[in-house]
């Protein structure tokens, strides 16, 4: 019988995500892909691919996540082969419209070994550890954190405070709570 997934199964490790989607727990593999999206699409957004484009790159990064999951040997690796994968098909995509392929197929045929720039990577973990780190806070510290700091325009404290069953006066304190305990956890994960 597969697991049942928590509600917070986004902030579930690496090796539990990929045992339990190897299961075939379909609740397991969207928290696998809900968890990873933001990087893997963030690598087009950054190469300059146009949105429509990004939206191809990610959903092929995600069948080949599907499809070689079996072969995944360190689940710990599995954010940096996403990067790298996403990298592979965006330089395959520049070459494509920069007519250095005569035939599409032959793109396919031949990954590119390249590794990825080591800022880009380096730019790509950061981003995933606040994003790992704001899903592991406490479930209004982390809702609040998303409704002030990625919602573009943020959101006002009046917003806020009647979504998350506030007072608005109380926002400005709960809130440098919330970062606090967001601050204390990214120097957990070496991120300052």
């Amino acid at each position: 019988m597969t697991e049942k997934i928590p509600a917070r199964e986004s902030a579930w490790s690496n090796e539990r995500l990929v045992r339990e989607c190897r299961k075939g727990n379909q609740a397991a593999w969207s928290a696998l892909i809900d968890k990873y999206k933001n990087l893997i699409f963030s690598v087009p957004i950054k190469f300059g691919v146009p949105r429509e484009e990004a939206a191809d790159i990610f959903q092929a990064v995600c069948v080949d996540l599907l499809s070689g999951l079996a072969q995944l040997r360190e689940p710990a690796a599995l954010p940096k082969w996403l990067m790298q994968a996403s990298y592979h098909k965006c330089l395959r995509w520049k070459k494509q419209q920069l007519g250095l392929a005569e035939d599409p197929d032959e793109l396919q045929e031949k990954p590119d070994n390249a590794e990825p720039p080591e800022e880009l990577i380096h730019q790509l973990q950061r981003a995933q550890m606040l994003r790992d780190s704001v899903a592991a806070l406490p479930e209004r510290c982390r809702r609040m954190v998303q409704l002030l700091f990625f919602e573009d325009p943020p959101r006002p404290y009046e917003e806020v405070a009647r979504e998350l069953g506030l007072a608005t006066g109380s926002i400005g304190f709960i809130r440098g709570r919330c970062l606090k305990k967001l601050q204390d956890r990214l120097k957990e994960e070496g991120l300052r």
